[in-house]
C-alpha cells in the first residue's frame, strides 16, 4: 500500500512540473505573438489618449476611425462593433485595422511586461 500511495504522489508532483513548464511556455508564445502585434498597424487606449500606431510610428489618434470589418472607433475611445454593439476602450485596449480587439489586460500579464 506505501508503494502505491508514493508511486501516486511521485505521479502528481511530476505532472505539476509538467504543467509549470507548459504554462511558462505558453506564456512565452503569448509574449512573442503580442509583440507581433503591436509591431502591426492598431489603435490603442495608451494613458486616457487613443494612439495610433501606423508604419511603425505611434500618434495621437485625430479623427475616427472605421476599420477593414465596419467597427468603428471613435476619438475617445468608443467603440462601435461590427455586430452593433457598444464598448469604451481601457487602458491598454487595442484594435488592429481589420477590427479585431485585444484586451488590455493580456498585455498586464507579468510575462507579456519581461
Amino acid at each position: 500500500m506505501k508503494t502505491l500511495t508514493k508511486i501516486a504522489a511521485s505521479a502528481l508532483v511530476g505532472l505539476a512540473f509538467c504543467s509549470v513548464g507548459l504554462a511558462e511556455e505558453k506564456g512565452e508564445m503569448d509574449k512573442a505573438k503580442m509583440e507581433e502585434m503591436m509591431k502591426k498597424d492598431h489603435v490603442m487606449m495608451k494613458d486616457g489618449k487613443m494612439m495610433v500606431m501606423k508604419d511603425g510610428k505611434s500618434m495621437i489618434m485625430d479623427k475616427d476611425m472605421t476599420m477593414s470589418d465596419g467597427t468603428k472607433v471613435m476619438m475617445d475611445g468608443n467603440c462601435m462593433m461590427k455586430d452593433g454593439s457598444k464598448m469604451m476602450m481601457k487602458d491598454g485596449d487595442m484594435v488592429m485595422m481589420d477590427g479585431k480587439m485585444i484586451k488590455g489586460d493580456k498585455m498586464k500579464d507579468d510575462k507579456m511586461k519581461k
